[in-house]
C-alpha cells in the first residue's frame, strides 16, 4: 500500500461543508458536551434522510445510492465542529458483524433499519465484576420457546438512553467453559424489563449501566450459532478497534500544540517553543500521532482487502492509545497553568481540548480491549510466543493417580 498521506475525500469536500452549514446546529455541540451523550438522535435523522447512513453499505440490504466518499467527507465535517457519533458506530459495528455471522434474514431485517436510521444499537458487553473480561459474563439468556428470557446487568452501555437495542453478550450454556456457552442478542430497550441508569465519567461522557429483568427476546435476535458467540464477538472487536468508523477524524494534537508554544511568551519574552526540551516533546509527539495514522492505514487497507485485521486492530488500538495518553500528559506538562483551563474557559488552548481530551483518554486503554489484552495477542499471533497465562487443565477424577 501507498502511505503518503493524501486526501482521498477532497472531491467533496465542498458539498460536505456545505450539507454540514444546512444541517448542522452550532448548539449541537454544546448540548453534548453539557448532556454527555454522544449522540444526536436530529442529526442522525437528517444523516438517514439524506442517504448518509446507507451509503457504501450493500445495495440488496438497504444501502444506496450516495457515494461512500461523500458520506465520510460528511461525517468528517461534522466532527470536525466537534460533534461525535457514538450510537452510529457501535451500530455500525454489529451492522459488520451481523454481515459476517448473521443469516439473511437478520440481513434484510435489521440492515435496512438502522440504514433508515430507525435502528440504534449500543453495545452490551462488560459487567460489574468483570468489566473488560468480557468473556466473564453473569448475564443469562435462557430459552423459553421461541424466544430468549435474558437475566443481568451490563455495565458501560454508551448511548443506550438514546438507542433501541443493546447487543448483549450473555451466556446461554452455564456448564460450559469460559469462553463457550455464550451467545450474542440484540435485546430491544423499550422491553419493560429494561432498564437504563446514567454513569457520569471522568471524561465528561455520560455512560450507563442497564438492567435486563425478564426481558423476552425473539429466537431471530440470536446473532450468530447458540453458544458460540465469542467467535462472534471477535469480528464485532475488529470493528471497535478502527475499522470502518463513520467518521475517521482523530484530533491530531502536535500542530495545536506546537501553535501555542509559539505564540506563548515566557517572562524574557522568548517564544516558549524557543525551548529545546519543549521542541522535542512536540516534536515527538507528531511523530508518534505519525505512526499511529500508518498503523491505521494499514488496518484500513487490510480490512478493504477483504480480510478482518484482528491483529492489525490490536497493534493500532494499542499504540494510539498508549501514545496518546502520553501525549496528553506531555502536553499539560508544556501548558503549566493554561493547560488546566476547561473546553468553557475563556482564552483555554485550543478551545479546552487539552484538558477535555486528559480526562477523556484515561479510559482508551481500556475499552475495546484492554492494553494487556492486546499484547497479550500481538505476542501470541504475530510474533509466536507462548501463552503468557497457562491453559487450565481439568481436574482428575478422585481415585485416578
Amino acid at each position: 500500500m501507498d502511505f503518503r498521506e493524501s486526501d482521498e475525500l477532497a472531491a467533496h469536500r465542498d458539498a460536505a461543508r456545505a450539507w454540514v452549514r444546512a444541517n448542522v446546529r452550532p448548539e449541537w455541540v454544546d448540548e453534548q458536551r453539557r448532556s454527555g451523550c454522544h449522540q444526536t438522535p436530529a442529526l442522525h435523522e437528517r444523516l438517514a434522510r439524506d442517504g448518509i447512513l446507507a451509503a457504501g453499505w450493500p445495495k440488496e440490504y438497504g444501502g444506496g445510492d450516495v457515494d461512500p466518499d461523500y458520506a465520510r467527507a460528511v461525517f468528517d465535517e461534522c466532527a470536525r465542529t466537534g460533534l461525535h457519533f457514538d450510537g452510529w458506530s457501535t451500530t455500525s459495528m454489529v451492522l459488520h458483524t451481523v454481515l459476517h455471522v448473521g443469516t439473511e434474514e437478520q440481513k434484510r431485517r435489521y440492515l435496512p433499519g438502522a440504514l433508515r436510521g430507525e435502528i440504534l444499537i449500543a453495545l452490551g458487553y462488560s459487567e460489574p465484576d468483570s468489566g473488560s473480561d468480557v468473556a466473564a459474563a453473569k448475564t443469562t439468556a435462557v430459552r423459553d420457546g421461541d424466544a430468549w428470557v435474558v437475566d443481568g446487568q451490563k455495565m458501560f452501555t454508551s448511548t443506550a438512553q438514546v438507542c433501541s437495542h443493546v447487543f448483549v453478550l450473555a451466556r446461554t450454556n452455564p456448564d460450559a467453559p469460559k469462553h463457550a456457552g455464550l451467545s450474542l442478542l440484540l435485546v430491544p430497550t423499550d422491553d419493560p424489563g429494561f432498564e437504563c441508569r446514567p454513569i457520569h465519567t471522568l471524561g465528561g461522557q455520560v455512560t450507563n449501566a442497564t438492567f435486563y429483568s425478564s426481558v423476552r427476546v425473539p429466537g431471530t435476535a440470536l446473532i450468530g450459532e447458540v453458544d458460540q458467540g465469542w467467535n462472534a464477538m471477535r469480528v464485532a472487536l475488529v470493528y471497535e478497534r478502527g475499522v470502518s468508523g463513520p467518521a475517521s477524524v482523530d484530533w491530531s494534537l502536535a500542530p495545536d500544540l506546537a501553535a501555542w508554544a509559539d505564540g506563548a511568551r515566557r517572562p524574557d519574552g522568548t517564544p516558549v517553543l524557543d525551548d529545546p526540551l519543549v521542541a522535542e516533546r512536540i516534536g515527538r509527539i507528531a511523530v508518534e500521532e505519525e505512526v499511529s495514522r500508518l498503523l491505521g492505514g494499514w488496518m484500513n487497507w487490510h480490512a478493504a482487502q477483504g480480510g478482518v485485521p484482528g491483529t492489525e486492530g490490536s497493534m493500532r488500538k494499542l499504540y494510539w492509545s498508549e501514545s496518546g495518553q502520553r501525549h496528553l500528559a506531555d502536553a499539560l506538562d508544556v501548558l503549566g497553568a493554561e493547560g488546566l483551563l476547561a473546553p468553557d474557559a475563556p482564552d483555554a488552548p485550543a478551545g479546552g481540548m487539552f484538558e477535555h481530551e486528559f480526562r477523556a483518554a484515561a479510559v482508551t486503554t481500556i475499552y475495546g480491549g484492554a492494553s494487556e489484552v492486546l499484547r497479550d495477542i500481538i505476542a501470541e499471533r504475530c510474533l509466536g510466543l507462548p501463552r503468557s497465562r497457562p491453559q487450565v487443565k481439568p481436574a482428575r477424577p478422585a481415585g485416578t493417580g
